[in-house]
């Protein structure tokens, strides 16, 4: 049997990188998963391997800025699985890194509105249906950034926003404990995913910050990761493995962030 066995998981941004890290790692261990993202081919592909695999699998198409959006797909999973016991809330965006000053309010509120908004959101819709199980795990993928280092220059926004995450993490976790949900959040590093390729940057190079690391860093696999280490440590958080742990952020980054 499987630490997640006849358990529902639904997890956003789930179609590519540490999403989908999950949804796969999740349905190898007996859970039955909720792709919600807004890539439909690439979360209809996670599906169909999912399937292939013999695990159960649904893509929702889900937009976590949008409150019906996100309501509507926690409703969609609780119809087709009836309940709802882990939930992911993974779903971010670098967004533009720019000089305060270039930074437009517009380009703000997006990243924003996807970071905390979307997870304030997620949140916010399966709360009543954890309760309704009887408990359940909130996981909530912040960043080192933000948090435990500050090395990308014009970052102002997905800094704040990552920050943001986990000081509601730390609340909500105090709020829920008593109807036995935990919330914890995890904080990757340097991990192989597609997230940068969508990074804009806007004349960062006029900040005048340049941050450079020690020549062949100390840290586990030189801070370098894959979606599977974070899947890996949020199975932990999502299972009875990590039954008394709530409140807490975890740093996956092989202790990189420490050079910081």
């Amino acid at each position: 049997m499987g630490l997640l066995e006849n358990r529902v998981a639904f997890i956003t941004g789930a179609a590519s990188g540490i999403g989908e890290g999950m949804a796969r790692r999740f349905a190898q261990e007996g859970a039955r998963v909720a792709i919600a993202d807004v890539q439909t081919e690439d979360g209809e592909r996670v599906r169909d391997e999912i399937l292939a695999e013999g695990a159960e699998a649904l893509y929702l198409n889900c937009d976590v800025s949008d409150p019906d959006s996100v309501q509507q797909a926690v409703e969609a999973t609780v119809e087709r699985f009836g309940k709802l016991d882990i939930v992911c809330a993974n779903a971010g965006i670098n967004g533009v890194f720019a000089p305060i000053e270039e930074l437009k309010p517009d380009e703000w509120d997006r990243t924003l509105d996807i970071n905390l908004k979307g997870t304030y959101l997620t949140v916010h819709f399966t709360v009543p249906h954890l309760k309704n199980a009887g408990g359940g795990s909130i996981i909530i993928t912040s960043s080192v950034n933000g948090n435990r280092s500050f090395g990308y220059p014009g970052a102002s926004a997905y800094s704040t926003s990552k920050a943001g995450q986990v000081a509601f993490m730390k609340m909500i976790a105090l709020e829920l404990g008593r109807h036995q949900i935990r919330c914890n959040a995890v904080c990757p590093g340097a991990i192989h995913t597609n997230i940068d390729e969508r990074t804009e940057p806007h004349n960062t190079e006029k900040i005048g910050i340049e941050v450079e690391l020690p020549k062949g860093s100390p840290a586990v696999n030189e801070g370098q990761g894959e979606p599977l280490d974070v899947a890996d440590t949020c199975l932990f958080l999502a299972s009875d493995l990590g039954r008394h742990v709530s409140g807490v952020e975890i740093y996956v980054d092989g202790g990189a962030s420490l050079l910081r």
